[in-house]
């Protein structure tokens, strides 16, 4: 009986972690080691979509490396919460888990 507490309780964390979003395509602005990094937010069935960075002014290189690992981690956390940012490139993640974080302010 424990257990079935235990695991109810989790789901209803779980649950709780991943509210449904307004559907729409959102942006919001983060800021980044070298300036805003503009993000949008696609939001489809209640949940993340799909994250995709419109403007930065980040070194190309260390940039990519960044996106290439937040950016699908946001989607699917179905947010930023949890989402760590990539070593070596921390600023730059740090601004686009921001900007996502202010388009999904939009979505709720």
């Amino acid at each position: 009986m424990k257990k079935l507490i235990v695991l109810a309780a989790a789901a209803l964390l779980a649950a709780g972690a991943n509210a449904a979003y307004k559907d729409g395509t959102y942006t919001g602005v983060g800021q980044g080691k070298a300036g805003p990094v503009k993000v949008q937010v696609t939001v489809k069935g209640g949940k993340v979509a799909a994250v995709k960075v419109l403007e930065q002014k980040e070194t190309p290189m260390i940039f990519k490396g960044a996106e290439s690992g937040v950016v699908p981690a946001i989607v699917k956390a179905n947010g930023t919460k949890g989402v760590a940012t990539v070593s070596g490139a921390t600023l730059s993640s740090k601004g686009i888990l921001a900007g996502a974080e202010a388009a999904l302010k939009q979505a709720k």
